[in-house]
């Protein structure tokens, strides 16, 4: 009987760490190790324990508290646990102090979203702009972290970078850095002539947090079959799509999902791929209604759309997922305030309709409910601006 050797990569299991302090709350941190935890099943392994201390100022050596350092060692040691990701970024020091206590693959939040990009990139320009940020993150870390990389352990956080060669100095890491940034910016100029040989097309973007089914209506409204799960990070390259509504042609660009704490070495990499932001005229700002925090993620957007600069004025909020919106019906003698979850979907509704002249519309592209309205909307504006830009063109309407 031939003997059969199982190839298939042994699960990771990883533990989550996060701390409750001044700038977020108990509630705020579950939510953010939640989030994580979506992270690390989007990167492959799987979230088996979360641990919380709370800190009025992180730790200089170890970031948490010796006594809660121990009691993860414990666990980790206790349970074969693969790794240990924490919510927040850890300092040089504190990344080699941490993992020499636990023993096994320690990740931070940065580390984590920067493998995933790392598995989803598939584009020669998605690659250059994720292998930049990876060295751009590893070279204050290089002490200690080339040691780390040494035992050749595959798997999350070991992509990219350091997995087939140790580099040992800084000034080959720079250099890779600056050749990097020299590719980028090759890329970036035959970008820029595409999108010049578009033409004067009106051009309408989606953006929005990550997983909030951006792909899902721009594979609805093109026709396309661009690629959709229910992952985070699903889409990393920006798609451009022409599309006709009502004899009306203009583009529908997709963009790389957006996401609390999205390192700064990330948003600077894929400003070019973001370029198609802000040269489109209208913003359609997708939102998951569904999501329980979908008002923090607005901000979240909102607040990388200005690191961004420059975005269009015309701006529309798509409440996407309606068909997934459940809210807690409150007992009529129950006196404490409403929260967001105790709101009906028509009551959410108005309240965003009025909300600083909000432009906003609800839809489920899952469904395809409310997408003859959207269509429309989408219609009256680029033929606003297509009047403007072809004034000699009524023919098409």
């Amino acid at each position: 009987m031939p003997k059969f050797i199982d190839t298939a990569p042994k699960p990771e299991y990883a533990v989550l760490v996060g701390v409750i302090n001044q700038e977020q709350d108990s509630k705020q941190v579950q939510e953010y190790l939640d989030e994580l935890a979506f992270l690390t099943e989007t990167a492959g392994a799987t979230p088996v324990k979360q641990f919380t201390q709370q800190v009025s100022t992180p730790n200089p050596k170890t970031f948490i508290g010796e006594g809660k350092l121990a009691e993860i060692e414990y666990y980790v040691k206790d349970n074969d646990i693969d790794m240990v990701v924490f919510d927040d970024d850890l300092s040089p020091t504190q990344y080699r102090n941490i993992e020499k206590a636990l023993k096994c693959k320690l990740l931070d939040r940065t580390n984590l979203i920067l493998d995933i990009f790392a598995k989803r990139a598939q584009t020669a320009h998605a690659k250059t702009q994720v292998e930049l940020a990876q060295y751009e993150y590893l070279l204050p870390r290089l002490v200690g972290m080339w040691t780390h990389l040494e035992r050749q352990r595959g798997g999350i956080g070991l992509r990219g970078p350091g997995e087939t060669e140790i580099e040992t100095d800084r000034r080959i890491v720079r250099d890779k850095i600056a050749r990097l940034k020299e590719q980028l910016k090759k890329i970036d100029k035959q970008k820029a002539t595409q999108r010049k040989n578009r033409g004067k097309m009106v051009r309408v973007a989606l953006v929005g947090y990550t997983n909030v089914g951006k792909s899902t209506i721009m594979n609805m409204l093109s026709k396309s079959d661009v690629f959709a799960e229910n992952k985070l990070f699903a889409t990393l390259d920006t798609t451009v799509r022409k599309v006709v509504i009502e004899n009306l042609p203009f583009l529908l660009s997709d963009t790389v999902g957006f996401i609390r704490k999205l390192p700064h070495s990330l948003v600077e990499s894929f400003k070019s791929t973001l370029d198609e932001v802000r040269e489109s005229d209208i913003l359609l700002h997708v939102v998951d209604i569904s999501h329980p925090n979908f008002e923090e993620h607005i901000e979240v957007v909102d607040q990388t759309l200005n690191e961004i600069g420059d975005v269009p004025a015309e701006k529309y909020i798509v409440f996407n997922k309606i068909d997934a919106y459940t809210y807690d019906k409150k007992d009529e003698d129950d006196l404490t305030p409403k929260t967001q979850e105790n709101y009906t979907l028509d009551e959410l509704k108005k309240t965003w309709m009025a909300k600083n002249n909000t432009h906003c519309i609800f839809i489920s592209a899952k469904e395809k409910k409310n997408i003859d309205e959207f269509k429309q909307l989408i219609y009256d504006k680029v033929k606003e601006i297509h009047s403007v830009r072809y004034p000699y063109n009524d023919f098409l309407y």
